[in-house]
């Protein structure tokens, strides 16, 4: 199976969000079938499945392969959907298109580098937001509040979202370790057992070094997590659960190793935050002891003696 075929959404999920989710899979005909659709859907619902294939210079095959790959059972359901989509927005109040383009230009002044990056980011919470699978988040957050043990593990700028996520962890109580060195992470993923927890970050789910910590893991019975931004790619073969991320498109400024961290950090947050909430008569007391045991090391300005 390709992967083009591996991602399956909800009805709720935003057409805009599947194609953004589902880009960096797709084949260059199915990704133009995809955002033409995304784009005018007004437009293209008018258009027969012959007729959107010539207006986007691909075959009747690539436009009905990517109305599945949207979550379709065929074009007509595709088809369906766009008119909706239509009838809503006709119905709402028209949004100013934003004054800057997308892509970050070497030459930009920061100013218009803010402003676009301040945009792409609040799109890629939003995306990630709405396609996330609430059922397993829920089922996620039980296996970290009752797990004996818990590792984390990520590589290069995901390892910095799994020290995060270990991190805050510690903070409520929890025995949580995260580990970016290969070795370290497959020797510690062999010593859990069920009734612990392991979650692997990864954008492209592909990730060998993760990929090898979640499975030995997974063969020893720990409750398995996977954060990836490929909810069909390798990872997900050893993750008892799947939390999908969203990521603004790659560009020459900003690879996705850097756009997809900010949807890494919000499921975290979502993790850390749920995690407290059912452990709560434990996690406050151990919130509260480590901010005093901190508190000395917080040098107040004011009180330093002058030189």
């Amino acid at each position: 199976m390709s992967d083009e075929a591996e991602e399956t959404f909800s009805p709720a999920v935003p057409l805009g969000t599947r194609v953004r989710r589902l880009a960096p899979s797709m084949t260059r005909s199915v990704h133009a079938v995809a955002e033409a659709v995304a784009a005018d859907p007004a437009g293209c619902a008018r258009l027969t499945v012959s007729a959107l294939a010539a207006h986007t210079g691909t075959s009747e095959a690539t436009v009905v392969r990517t109305a599945r790959l949207l979550g379709y059972p065929g074009y007509r359901d595709l088809r369906l959907a766009l008119a909706a989509l239509a009838a809503r927005q006709e119905s709402e109040e028209p949004v100013a298109a934003p004054a800057l383009g997308a892509d970050i230009a070497v030459d930009d002044p920061l100013s218009d580098v803010v402003a676009k990056l301040a945009r792409e980011e609040a799109q890629t919470l939003a995306d990630t937001a709405a396609g996330l699978d609430v059922s397993a988040l829920a089922a996620a957050v039980t296996a970290l509040a009752t797990a004996g043990r818990i590792d984390v593990y990520g590589v290069g700028a995901s390892a910095l979202v799994a020290q995060d996520l270990a991190q805050k962890l510690l903070r409520i109580g929890l025995i949580a370790h995260a580990h970016s060195d290969p070795h370290v992470a497959v020797t510690g993923a062999v010593q859990l057992r069920p009734g612990d927890a392991a979650v692997a970050i990864s954008h492209s789910g592909a990730t060998g070094d993760v990929v090898d910590s979640l499975r030995a893991a997974f063969g020893r019975g720990a409750t398995t997590v996977a954060v990836t931004g490929r909810p069909g790619g390798p990872v997900t073969r050893y993750a008892d659960l799947v939390l999908a991320t969203s990521a603004a498109r790659e560009t020459r400024l900003r690879p996705a190793a850097m756009s997809s961290r900010t949807s890494q950090l919000l499921v975290v947050d979502c993790l850390f935050v749920g995690v407290a909430q059912q452990t709560y008569d434990r996690a406050a007391p151990a919130l509260a002891a480590s901010y005093e045991a901190l508190a000395p090391r917080r040098r107040n300005p004011r009180q330093e003696p002058r030189p």
